[in-house]
C-alpha cells in the first residue's frame, strides 16, 4: 500500500513539474512533508541553486508547542521572512505532488500573509 502510494505522489509529481517551472525572476517555492517535520525551500531552477530555506527543525520553530499544521504555518513565515530578506516577492507554489490540504495548505497560506504573492 505504501509504495502504491509512494508511486502515485511520484506521478502527480512529475506532472506539476512539467508546470512549474522557477526563474530568476520568480523562483519555485517547494514543499516537503515527512511524518513529523515539513520543508520549504525557494529554488531557482534556471541556474539550479537553493535561494532559501526553511523547516521545522529550526530552532526557534521546534522549541515550540504546538500542532504540526500551527508548526508548518511557522515555517511559511519564516520562508516569507527569508524571502523578504533576499528581496524576493513574488514565486510559483510545488506542492511536490501532496494534496494542497493540511500542512501544504498552512505554509502556503502562512508565506501569502508574510508577504509571498503566488
Amino acid at each position: 500500500m505504501a509504495l502504491q502510494k509512494q508511486e502515485r505522489r511520484e506521478r502527480i509529481k512529475k506532472r506539476i513539474r512539467k508546470i512549474v517551472f522557477g526563474s530568476t525572476q520568480t523562483p519555485r517555492l517547494s514543499v516537503f512533508r515527512s511524518n513529523k517535520q515539513i520543508y520549504a525551500q525557494i529554488i531557482d531552477d534556471e541556474s539550479g541553486k537553493t535561494l532559501a530555506y526553511a523547516s521545522s527543525l529550526e530552532k526557534d520553530i521546534a522549541a515550540a508547542t504546538g500542532t504540526k499544521s500551527e508548526k508548518a504555518a511557522m515555517v511559511g513565515k519564516l520562508i516569507a521572512d527569508k524571502a523578504k530578506a533576499i528581496s524576493i516577492e513574488q514565486v510559483v507554489f510545488d506542492r511536490n505532488g501532496y494534496l494542497y490540504h493540511g500542512r501544504v495548505k498552512s505554509v502556503a497560506d502562512a508565506a501569502r500573509e508574510g508577504g509571498l504573492k503566488f
